[in-house]
Protein backbone atom coordinates (compact mmCIF):
# COMPACT_ATOMS: atom_id res chain seq x y z
CA UNK A 1 0.00 0.00 0.00
CA UNK A 2 1.32 3.51 -1.17
CA UNK A 3 1.42 5.86 0.98
CA UNK A 4 1.91 9.56 -0.07
CA UNK A 5 3.44 12.10 1.78
CA UNK A 6 2.59 15.56 0.17
CA UNK A 7 5.54 17.53 1.38
CA UNK A 8 2.87 20.21 2.54
CA UNK A 9 3.79 21.54 5.95
CA UNK A 10 2.16 24.01 8.11
CA UNK A 11 3.86 25.71 10.87
CA UNK A 12 2.90 27.77 13.42
CA UNK A 13 3.08 31.62 13.30
CA UNK A 14 4.40 33.74 15.75
CA UNK A 15 3.34 36.63 13.71
CA UNK A 16 -0.03 35.69 14.04
CA UNK A 17 -1.92 38.23 17.32
CA UNK A 18 -4.86 38.83 18.36
CA UNK A 19 -6.18 41.21 20.44
CA UNK A 20 -7.05 40.13 24.07
CA UNK A 21 -7.91 41.55 27.33
CA UNK A 22 -5.27 42.49 30.14
CA UNK A 23 -6.25 42.43 32.88
CA UNK A 24 -3.95 43.60 36.38
CA UNK A 25 -4.41 42.72 39.94
CA UNK A 26 -5.05 43.28 42.07
CA UNK A 27 -8.07 45.72 41.33
CA UNK A 28 -6.27 48.67 42.97
CA UNK A 29 -3.71 48.87 40.03
CA UNK A 30 -6.64 49.12 37.46
CA UNK A 31 -7.99 52.25 39.51
CA UNK A 32 -4.22 54.03 39.87
CA UNK A 33 -3.68 53.27 36.34
CA UNK A 34 -6.89 54.98 35.53
CA UNK A 35 -6.31 57.88 37.55
CA UNK A 36 -2.62 58.43 35.58
CA UNK A 37 -4.42 58.60 32.58
CA UNK A 38 -7.42 61.01 33.71
CA UNK A 39 -4.76 63.09 34.50
CA UNK A 40 -2.95 63.69 30.96
CA UNK A 41 -4.16 66.41 29.00
CA UNK A 42 -5.96 66.32 26.07
CA UNK A 43 -2.90 67.23 23.74
CA UNK A 44 -1.00 64.13 25.72
CA UNK A 45 -3.62 61.75 25.45
CA UNK A 46 -4.15 62.71 21.29
CA UNK A 47 -0.45 62.18 21.60
CA UNK A 48 0.01 59.07 23.29
CA UNK A 49 -3.27 57.40 21.27
CA UNK A 50 -1.47 58.24 17.95
CA UNK A 51 1.74 56.42 19.24
CA UNK A 52 -0.24 53.42 19.74
CA UNK A 53 -2.21 53.27 16.54
CA UNK A 54 0.86 54.09 14.88
CA UNK A 55 2.78 51.24 16.50
CA UNK A 56 0.39 48.61 15.67
CA UNK A 57 -1.02 49.81 12.71
CA UNK A 58 -1.62 47.29 10.33
CA UNK A 59 -1.89 44.47 12.77
CA UNK A 60 -5.27 43.92 14.13
CA UNK A 61 -8.97 45.00 12.21
CA UNK A 62 -11.63 47.25 14.58
CA UNK A 63 -8.74 47.91 16.99
CA UNK A 64 -10.77 51.23 18.02
CA UNK A 65 -14.03 49.20 18.83
CA UNK A 66 -12.39 46.79 20.53
CA UNK A 67 -10.19 49.21 22.80
CA UNK A 68 -14.15 51.19 23.48
CA UNK A 69 -15.54 47.49 24.33
CA UNK A 70 -12.46 47.44 27.14
CA UNK A 71 -12.95 51.04 28.26
CA UNK A 72 -16.58 49.64 28.85
CA UNK A 73 -15.49 46.60 30.78
CA UNK A 74 -13.32 48.86 33.12
CA UNK A 75 -15.56 51.75 33.06
CA UNK A 76 -17.10 51.13 37.00
CA UNK A 77 -13.40 51.76 38.53
CA UNK A 78 -13.79 55.48 37.20
CA UNK A 79 -13.98 57.55 40.39
CA UNK A 80 -16.85 59.83 39.52
CA UNK A 81 -19.23 60.34 36.25
CA UNK A 82 -17.53 63.25 34.54
CA UNK A 83 -17.70 62.75 30.88
CA UNK A 84 -14.48 61.68 29.04
CA UNK A 85 -13.24 62.46 25.31
CA UNK A 86 -13.77 59.27 22.50
CA UNK A 87 -9.36 59.74 22.52
CA UNK A 88 -9.04 59.28 26.51
CA UNK A 89 -11.74 56.75 26.07
CA UNK A 90 -10.02 54.68 23.89
CA UNK A 91 -6.33 55.47 25.25
CA UNK A 92 -7.75 53.68 28.73
CA UNK A 93 -9.04 50.53 26.66
CA UNK A 94 -5.79 50.53 25.24
CA UNK A 95 -3.87 50.42 28.45
CA UNK A 96 -6.28 47.02 29.37
CA UNK A 97 -5.48 45.39 25.83
CA UNK A 98 -2.54 43.33 24.89
CA UNK A 99 -1.37 41.18 22.22
CA UNK A 100 -1.59 37.73 21.90
CA UNK A 101 -0.04 35.45 19.50
CA UNK A 102 -2.18 32.64 18.80
CA UNK A 103 -0.03 29.81 17.50
CA UNK A 104 3.00 30.60 18.70
CA UNK A 105 3.94 27.52 20.09
CA UNK A 106 2.29 24.98 18.20
CA UNK A 107 -0.34 24.24 14.75
CA UNK A 108 -1.47 20.61 14.69
CA UNK A 109 -4.33 17.81 15.33
CA UNK A 110 -6.33 19.03 11.81
CA UNK A 111 -9.34 18.23 10.58
CA UNK A 112 -11.11 18.56 7.12
CA UNK A 113 -14.54 18.97 5.91
CA UNK A 114 -15.49 20.20 2.54
CA UNK A 115 -16.23 24.41 2.31
CA UNK A 116 -19.95 24.89 2.01
CA UNK A 117 -19.00 27.37 -0.61
CA UNK A 118 -18.35 24.89 -3.86
CA UNK A 119 -18.70 27.86 -6.38
CA UNK A 120 -16.13 28.65 -8.90
CA UNK A 121 -14.12 25.75 -9.32
CA UNK A 122 -12.87 23.62 -12.06
CA UNK A 123 -14.75 20.01 -12.74
CA UNK A 124 -13.18 17.45 -10.23
CA UNK A 125 -12.40 20.09 -8.04
CA UNK A 126 -13.55 20.79 -4.20
CA UNK A 127 -13.07 23.57 -1.71
CA UNK A 128 -12.11 22.42 2.23
CA UNK A 129 -12.31 23.77 5.38
CA UNK A 130 -9.13 22.90 7.48
CA UNK A 131 -9.69 23.22 11.47
CA UNK A 132 -6.17 23.15 13.50
CA UNK A 133 -5.29 23.45 17.28
CA UNK A 134 -3.57 26.64 17.97
CA UNK A 135 -1.18 26.54 20.98
CA UNK A 136 -0.02 30.21 22.16
CA UNK A 137 1.40 31.70 25.26
CA UNK A 138 0.77 29.54 28.16
CA UNK A 139 -0.13 26.55 26.55
CA UNK A 140 -3.73 27.73 25.58
CA UNK A 141 -5.27 26.00 23.11
CA UNK A 142 -7.85 27.65 20.33
CA UNK A 143 -9.41 26.49 17.08
CA UNK A 144 -7.90 28.32 13.79
CA UNK A 145 -8.89 27.45 10.59
CA UNK A 146 -7.09 27.45 6.76
CA UNK A 147 -8.77 26.92 3.52
CA UNK A 148 -7.55 25.25 0.49
CA UNK A 149 -8.51 23.30 -3.04
CA UNK A 150 -8.29 19.64 -3.78
CA UNK A 151 -7.78 19.22 -7.71
CA UNK A 152 -9.54 15.99 -10.03
CA UNK A 153 -6.27 14.32 -9.59
CA UNK A 154 -6.51 14.64 -5.70
CA UNK A 155 -3.23 17.73 -5.60
CA UNK A 156 -3.97 19.87 -2.58
CA UNK A 157 -3.41 23.68 -2.67
CA UNK A 158 -3.40 25.86 0.68
CA UNK A 159 -4.58 29.21 0.49
CA UNK A 160 -2.60 32.17 2.01
CA UNK A 161 -3.90 32.93 5.45
CA UNK A 162 -3.94 36.30 6.10
CA UNK A 163 -2.32 38.28 8.07
CA UNK A 164 -5.05 38.94 10.95
CA UNK A 165 -6.17 36.46 14.00
CA UNK A 166 -9.82 37.50 15.35
CA UNK A 167 -11.63 36.42 17.60
CA UNK A 168 -15.39 36.33 17.66
CA UNK A 169 -18.20 38.37 19.59
CA UNK A 170 -20.67 36.54 22.08
CA UNK A 171 -23.89 36.87 19.93
CA UNK A 172 -25.76 38.84 23.00
CA UNK A 173 -29.39 37.76 21.71
CA UNK A 174 -28.43 34.13 21.89
CA UNK A 175 -31.10 32.51 22.88
CA UNK A 176 -31.62 29.39 25.26
CA UNK A 177 -34.38 26.40 25.19
CA UNK A 178 -36.05 26.37 28.02
CA UNK A 179 -36.91 22.61 27.92
CA UNK A 180 -33.10 21.45 27.09
CA UNK A 181 -31.79 23.90 29.97
CA UNK A 182 -34.03 22.34 32.24
CA UNK A 183 -33.10 18.96 31.03
CA UNK A 184 -29.43 19.73 31.30
CA UNK A 185 -29.84 21.26 35.45
CA UNK A 186 -31.46 17.93 36.34
CA UNK A 187 -28.25 16.20 34.79
CA UNK A 188 -26.10 17.94 36.36
CA UNK A 189 -27.94 18.39 39.70
CA UNK A 190 -28.95 21.79 40.03
CA UNK A 191 -32.50 21.40 39.57
CA UNK A 192 -34.72 21.76 42.63
CA UNK A 193 -36.59 24.71 44.17
CA UNK A 194 -34.45 27.22 43.40
CA UNK A 195 -33.90 26.21 39.79
CA UNK A 196 -37.62 26.08 39.59
CA UNK A 197 -38.44 29.83 41.32
CA UNK A 198 -35.95 31.42 38.69
CA UNK A 199 -36.73 29.70 35.95
CA UNK A 200 -40.86 29.89 36.98
CA UNK A 201 -41.21 33.44 34.48
CA UNK A 202 -38.82 32.85 31.97
CA UNK A 203 -40.24 32.22 28.38
CA UNK A 204 -39.76 29.25 26.51
CA UNK A 205 -36.69 30.87 25.04
CA UNK A 206 -34.55 33.24 27.12
CA UNK A 207 -31.68 34.97 26.50
CA UNK A 208 -28.52 35.15 29.55
CA UNK A 209 -29.49 38.66 30.62
CA UNK A 210 -32.98 37.94 31.45
CA UNK A 211 -31.68 34.25 33.08
CA UNK A 212 -29.17 36.16 35.20
CA UNK A 213 -31.95 38.73 36.20
CA UNK A 214 -34.14 36.37 36.91
CA UNK A 215 -31.53 34.36 39.58
CA UNK A 216 -30.76 37.57 40.90
CA UNK A 217 -34.31 37.65 41.71
CA UNK A 218 -34.93 34.67 42.90
CA UNK A 219 -31.54 35.15 45.14
CA UNK A 220 -33.19 38.54 46.40
CA UNK A 221 -36.74 36.58 47.11
CA UNK A 222 -35.05 33.96 49.38
CA UNK A 223 -32.38 36.09 51.60
CA UNK A 224 -33.11 33.78 54.29
CA UNK A 225 -31.22 30.78 52.19
CA UNK A 226 -28.82 33.02 50.26
CA UNK A 227 -25.87 31.33 51.55
CA UNK A 228 -27.96 27.80 50.50
CA UNK A 229 -28.48 28.70 47.54
CA UNK A 230 -25.89 31.21 46.09
CA UNK A 231 -24.07 28.34 44.95
CA UNK A 232 -26.64 27.05 43.27
CA UNK A 233 -27.30 30.57 41.09
CA UNK A 234 -23.63 29.96 40.23
CA UNK A 235 -23.81 27.01 38.79
CA UNK A 236 -26.83 27.78 37.06
CA UNK A 237 -24.99 31.15 35.24
CA UNK A 238 -21.88 29.02 34.63
CA UNK A 239 -24.12 26.04 32.42
CA UNK A 240 -25.19 29.13 30.34
CA UNK A 241 -22.41 30.86 29.53
CA UNK A 242 -20.69 27.18 28.86
CA UNK A 243 -23.33 27.35 25.85
CA UNK A 244 -23.21 29.82 24.21
CA UNK A 245 -23.30 31.79 20.69
CA UNK A 246 -19.91 33.41 18.70
CA UNK A 247 -20.50 35.49 15.45
CA UNK A 248 -17.91 36.86 13.42
CA UNK A 249 -18.31 39.44 10.56
CA UNK A 250 -19.01 37.95 7.26
CA UNK A 251 -15.70 40.05 5.97
CA UNK A 252 -13.41 38.12 8.05
CA UNK A 253 -12.02 35.69 5.66
CA UNK A 254 -12.13 31.94 6.97
CA UNK A 255 -8.47 31.71 8.14
CA UNK A 256 -9.20 35.05 10.43
CA UNK A 257 -11.95 33.45 12.70
CA UNK A 258 -9.98 32.34 15.68
CA UNK A 259 -12.35 30.17 17.69
CA UNK A 260 -10.92 31.25 21.38
CA UNK A 261 -12.22 29.82 24.70
CA UNK A 262 -15.06 31.74 26.52
CA UNK A 263 -16.91 29.44 28.55
CA UNK A 264 -16.18 28.73 31.99
CA UNK A 265 -15.21 24.97 31.20
CA UNK A 266 -12.65 25.97 28.54
CA UNK A 267 -10.62 28.92 30.50
CA UNK A 268 -7.85 26.82 29.88
CA UNK A 269 -8.33 25.37 26.39
CA UNK A 270 -10.02 23.85 23.38
CA UNK A 271 -8.40 21.03 22.25
CA UNK A 272 -8.86 18.49 18.91
CA UNK A 273 -11.97 19.54 17.71
CA UNK A 274 -13.50 16.94 15.21
CA UNK A 275 -15.52 18.33 12.34
CA UNK A 276 -17.98 16.68 10.35
CA UNK A 277 -20.44 17.32 7.45
CA UNK A 278 -23.50 16.42 9.28
CA UNK A 279 -26.83 15.52 6.50
CA UNK A 280 -30.32 15.40 8.29
CA UNK A 281 -32.99 12.63 6.65
CA UNK A 282 -34.34 15.43 5.08
CA UNK A 283 -30.90 16.70 3.18
CA UNK A 284 -30.16 20.07 5.53
CA UNK A 285 -26.68 20.04 5.83
CA UNK A 286 -24.99 21.27 9.21
CA UNK A 287 -21.15 21.29 10.28
CA UNK A 288 -20.84 19.85 14.07
CA UNK A 289 -17.58 19.52 15.84
CA UNK A 290 -17.05 17.70 19.36
CA UNK A 291 -13.81 18.80 21.23
CA UNK A 292 -12.28 18.85 24.54
CA UNK A 293 -12.98 21.72 26.98
CA UNK A 294 -10.51 22.37 29.98
CA UNK A 295 -10.79 24.27 32.76
CA UNK A 296 -7.26 23.23 33.87
CA UNK A 297 -8.31 20.50 36.45
CA UNK A 298 -11.13 18.20 34.07
CA UNK A 299 -11.64 17.91 30.44
CA UNK A 300 -14.95 17.47 28.90
CA UNK A 301 -16.74 16.79 25.80
CA UNK A 302 -18.64 19.83 24.30
CA UNK A 303 -19.77 20.57 21.02
CA UNK A 304 -20.04 23.17 18.30
CA UNK A 305 -22.10 23.67 15.46
CA UNK A 306 -22.97 26.33 12.61
CA UNK A 307 -24.27 26.44 9.26
CA UNK A 308 -21.99 28.89 7.66
CA UNK A 309 -18.85 29.47 9.79
CA UNK A 310 -19.38 32.50 10.37
CA UNK A 311 -22.04 31.58 13.36
CA UNK A 312 -21.40 29.03 16.26
CA UNK A 313 -23.54 27.71 18.74
CA UNK A 314 -21.46 25.78 21.67
CA UNK A 315 -22.89 23.18 23.93
CA UNK A 316 -22.42 20.86 26.90
CA UNK A 317 -22.83 17.42 26.48
CA UNK A 318 -24.46 15.25 29.17
CA UNK A 319 -25.37 11.90 30.08
CA UNK A 320 -23.39 9.33 31.82
CA UNK A 321 -21.64 8.11 28.93
CA UNK A 322 -19.80 11.56 28.10
CA UNK A 323 -16.38 10.84 29.59
CA UNK A 324 -13.16 11.52 28.21
CA UNK A 325 -12.14 12.70 25.37
CA UNK A 326 -11.91 11.41 21.25
CA UNK A 327 -15.62 12.15 20.77
CA UNK A 328 -16.43 11.30 16.82
CA UNK A 329 -20.02 12.12 15.47
CA UNK A 330 -21.03 10.18 12.30
CA UNK A 331 -22.31 12.29 9.59
CA UNK A 332 -25.60 10.97 9.28
CA UNK A 333 -28.24 9.40 11.83
CA UNK A 334 -28.87 5.63 11.51
CA UNK A 335 -31.57 3.94 12.23
CA UNK A 336 -33.28 7.16 13.77
CA UNK A 337 -30.14 8.06 16.38
CA UNK A 338 -27.50 9.71 16.03
CA UNK A 339 -24.43 7.79 16.66
CA UNK A 340 -20.76 8.65 17.56
CA UNK A 341 -17.41 7.11 18.61
CA UNK A 342 -15.51 7.50 22.09
CA UNK A 343 -13.03 6.48 24.14
CA UNK A 344 -14.89 6.31 27.61
CA UNK A 345 -12.13 4.59 29.61
CA UNK A 346 -9.11 6.02 27.58
CA UNK A 347 -8.18 2.48 25.96
CA UNK A 348 -10.79 1.47 23.94
CA UNK A 349 -12.79 2.32 21.26
CA UNK A 350 -16.93 2.76 21.85
CA UNK A 351 -19.76 3.01 20.13
CA UNK A 352 -22.83 5.41 21.35
CA UNK A 353 -26.71 6.22 20.23
CA UNK A 354 -28.59 8.71 21.06
CA UNK A 355 -31.79 9.86 20.34
CA UNK A 356 -30.72 13.19 21.22
CA UNK A 357 -27.97 15.52 20.60
CA UNK A 358 -26.92 16.24 23.56
CA UNK A 359 -27.73 13.81 25.75
CA UNK A 360 -25.74 10.49 25.62
CA UNK A 361 -26.30 7.41 28.32
CA UNK A 362 -25.77 4.45 26.10
CA UNK A 363 -22.16 3.08 25.28
CA UNK A 364 -20.48 -0.38 24.15
CA UNK A 365 -17.05 -1.12 23.35
CA UNK A 366 -16.16 -1.58 19.98
CA UNK A 367 -12.49 -1.66 19.65
CA UNK A 368 -9.63 -3.11 21.86
CA UNK A 369 -6.00 -2.64 21.30
CA UNK A 370 -5.15 -5.64 19.30
CA UNK A 371 -1.94 -5.24 17.20
CA UNK A 372 1.50 -4.57 19.39
CA UNK A 373 1.72 -0.68 18.06
CA UNK A 374 -1.58 -0.10 19.47
CA UNK A 375 -1.38 -2.28 23.00
CA UNK A 376 -1.39 1.36 25.37
CA UNK A 377 -4.54 2.88 23.83
CA UNK A 378 -6.84 3.08 20.81
CA UNK A 379 -9.09 5.72 19.84
CA UNK A 380 -10.69 7.36 16.35
CA UNK A 381 -9.05 10.19 14.15
CA UNK A 382 -12.33 11.72 13.52
CA UNK A 383 -15.64 11.10 12.14
CA UNK A 384 -16.46 7.95 10.38
CA UNK A 385 -16.47 8.69 6.40
CA UNK A 386 -18.81 6.32 4.61
CA UNK A 387 -18.01 4.40 1.85
CA UNK A 388 -19.59 1.63 -0.47
CA UNK A 389 -17.85 -0.82 1.62
CA UNK A 390 -18.54 0.28 4.77
CA UNK A 391 -17.83 2.95 7.36
CA UNK A 392 -14.28 4.03 7.38
CA UNK A 393 -12.67 4.74 10.68
CA UNK A 394 -9.50 5.70 10.85
CA UNK A 395 -7.66 5.44 14.58
CA UNK A 396 -4.42 6.12 16.57
CA UNK A 397 -2.81 3.57 18.33
CA UNK A 398 -0.05 4.00 20.96
CA UNK A 399 2.99 1.75 21.07
CA UNK A 400 6.16 0.90 23.06
CA UNK A 401 7.83 4.08 23.06
CA UNK A 402 4.05 5.80 23.69
CA UNK A 403 4.92 6.18 19.58
CA UNK A 404 1.48 6.83 18.09
CA UNK A 405 0.52 5.89 14.54
CA UNK A 406 -2.40 6.05 12.47
CA UNK A 407 -4.14 2.87 11.72
CA UNK A 408 -7.88 2.14 9.91
CA UNK A 409 -10.74 -0.54 10.27
CA UNK A 410 -14.34 -1.14 8.46
CA UNK A 411 -17.12 -1.01 10.34
CA UNK A 412 -20.40 -2.46 8.13
CA UNK A 413 -22.73 0.30 6.89
CA UNK A 414 -26.47 -1.05 8.46
CA UNK A 415 -24.61 -2.21 11.43
CA UNK A 416 -21.83 -0.28 12.81
CA UNK A 417 -21.10 -2.17 15.77
CA UNK A 418 -20.11 -4.61 13.55
CA UNK A 419 -16.14 -4.32 12.70
CA UNK A 420 -15.77 -6.13 9.14
CA UNK A 421 -12.02 -5.22 8.22
CA UNK A 422 -9.27 -4.09 9.85
CA UNK A 423 -5.09 -2.73 9.27
CA UNK A 424 -2.87 -5.37 10.93
CA UNK A 425 0.29 -2.70 10.54
CA UNK A 426 -0.59 1.14 10.71
CA UNK A 427 -1.54 3.28 7.35
CA UNK A 428 0.82 5.82 8.90
CA UNK A 429 3.80 6.19 11.38
CA UNK A 430 6.45 9.29 12.39
CA UNK A 431 8.89 8.79 9.95
CA UNK A 432 12.79 11.27 10.78
CA UNK A 433 11.36 14.26 9.81
CA UNK A 434 8.46 14.06 11.99
CA UNK A 435 9.09 12.63 15.32
CA UNK A 436 10.51 15.40 16.40
CA UNK A 437 8.37 17.95 18.29
CA UNK A 438 6.69 19.51 21.55
CA UNK A 439 5.59 15.40 22.14
CA UNK A 440 7.80 13.42 19.98
CA UNK A 441 7.27 10.00 17.93
CA UNK A 442 3.53 11.26 16.95
CA UNK A 443 1.28 11.36 14.21
CA UNK A 444 -2.75 12.29 14.66
CA UNK A 445 -5.17 13.36 12.97
CA UNK A 446 -8.61 14.99 13.40
CA UNK A 447 -10.46 13.93 10.53
CA UNK A 448 -9.90 13.18 7.14
CA UNK A 449 -11.75 12.86 3.71
CA UNK A 450 -12.52 11.18 0.60
CA UNK A 451 -12.22 12.80 -2.98
CA UNK A 452 -12.02 11.07 -6.10
CA UNK A 453 -11.48 7.17 -4.68
CA UNK A 454 -8.49 8.74 -2.60
CA UNK A 455 -8.02 9.11 1.12
CA UNK A 456 -7.01 12.66 1.94
CA UNK A 457 -5.75 12.64 5.44
CA UNK A 458 -4.72 15.34 6.95
CA UNK A 459 -2.30 15.04 10.12
CA UNK A 460 -0.09 16.10 13.18
CA UNK A 461 3.22 15.67 13.32
CA UNK A 462 4.16 15.99 16.97
CA UNK A 463 1.97 18.14 18.52
CA UNK A 464 3.82 20.67 16.61
CA UNK A 465 2.85 20.98 13.28
CA UNK A 466 0.79 19.35 9.94
CA UNK A 467 0.72 18.15 6.98
CA UNK A 468 -0.87 16.07 4.58
CA UNK A 469 -1.23 12.41 2.89
CA UNK A 470 -2.58 10.68 0.58
CA UNK A 471 -3.55 6.84 -0.14
CA UNK A 472 -5.88 4.94 -2.51
CA UNK A 473 -9.06 4.08 -0.99
CA UNK A 474 -9.11 1.03 -3.58
CA UNK A 475 -5.19 0.00 -2.13
CA UNK A 476 -6.31 0.66 1.75
CA UNK A 477 -9.34 -0.85 1.72
CA UNK A 478 -7.19 -4.29 0.14
CA UNK A 479 -4.61 -3.95 2.75
CA UNK A 480 -7.37 -4.67 5.35
CA UNK A 481 -8.19 -8.06 6.89
CA UNK A 482 -11.11 -9.35 7.58
CA UNK A 483 -12.17 -10.19 11.10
Amino acid sequence: MQVNRTGIILSPNSRRVVLRPFVPFPEERRIRIIARVAILTEQDVDTELKRVFDEFHGRHQRPRDFFLARFNDVRAHLLSDASLSENRRLLIGAYFTQEYAVESAALFNPSIVWHPNQAGLPIGSRRFVLSLRAVGEGHLSSITFRTGIVDAACTITLDEPTRFATPPTVAPDALYEKALFHRKLVELGLDGSFAEHALADLDETFTLDRLERAVSLALRENRARRAEYAPLAAGVIALAKSNYEIEYYPDHALSERLIFPYGPSETNGIEDARFVEFRSDAGEVRYYATYSAYDGKIVLPQLLETEDFIRFRMHTLNGPAIANKGMALFPRMIHGQFAMLSRQDGENVFLMYSDNLYFWHAKQVLVKPTFPWEFVQIGNCGSPLETEAGWLVLTHGVGPMRKYSIGALLLDRDDPSQVIRRLREPLLTPDENEREGYVPNVVYSCGAAVHNGTLILPYAMSDYAASFATVGMRDLLDAMDPV
